[in-house]
């Protein structure tokens, strides 16, 4: 069995919906039990590889600086676009704090393109769209993002 080079703790994170495929081959969207994962042994359960760089973007872009007592710095700045327009300055600043954050905090991945455009189905909601490839294995990831800029819970 091969060892992974990368792993780290699974946990969900509480504003991401976990997607589950059920008995009849269908998919539904449920709500997450969020935090840590535990294995049936009781053991924090563990990602690793691929998985593992997926769910630190993820933890990366959605902490805002100041949350890490440690390390202040860590995050990004996402929070700060609420009440924005949602327009091509909105969007340009989304995408300039994503791949600052990117490039600072997470040098296990590659950027190959970042966009950000309002969500055709809710004016209130610009979509971060962000593919990625991580070096050490070559895989190639993509990853979307909605920020609610109208300061609501979707």
């Amino acid at each position: 069995m091969k060892q992974a080079r990368i792993s780290g703790w699974k946990f969900i994170h509480p504003d991401l919906e976990e997607i589950v495929e059920t008995e009849t081959g269908s998919t539904d969207k449920k709500p997450p039990v969020t935090g840590l994962v535990l294995t049936s042994r009781t053991s924090v359960d563990q990602v690793s590889d691929d998985d593992a760089v997926h769910q630190s973007v993820l933890m990366l872009l959605s902490t805002r600086p100041g949350e890490r007592l440690m390390h202040p710095d860590y995050g990004c700045n996402l929070h700060q676009l609420v009440f924005s327009p949602n327009d091509d300055t909105t969007a340009g600043i989304a995408i300039y704090l994503v791949r600052t954050a990117l490039q600072q905090w997470e040098p296990r991945i590659d950027i190959r393109a970042l966009d950000a455009y309002p969500d055709p189905l809710n004016s209130a909601v610009l979509i971060i769209s962000l593919q990625y490839q991580v070096r050490m294995t070559k895989t190639s990831e993509e990853l979307q993002l909605s920020l609610n800029l109208a300061g609501e819970e979707s």
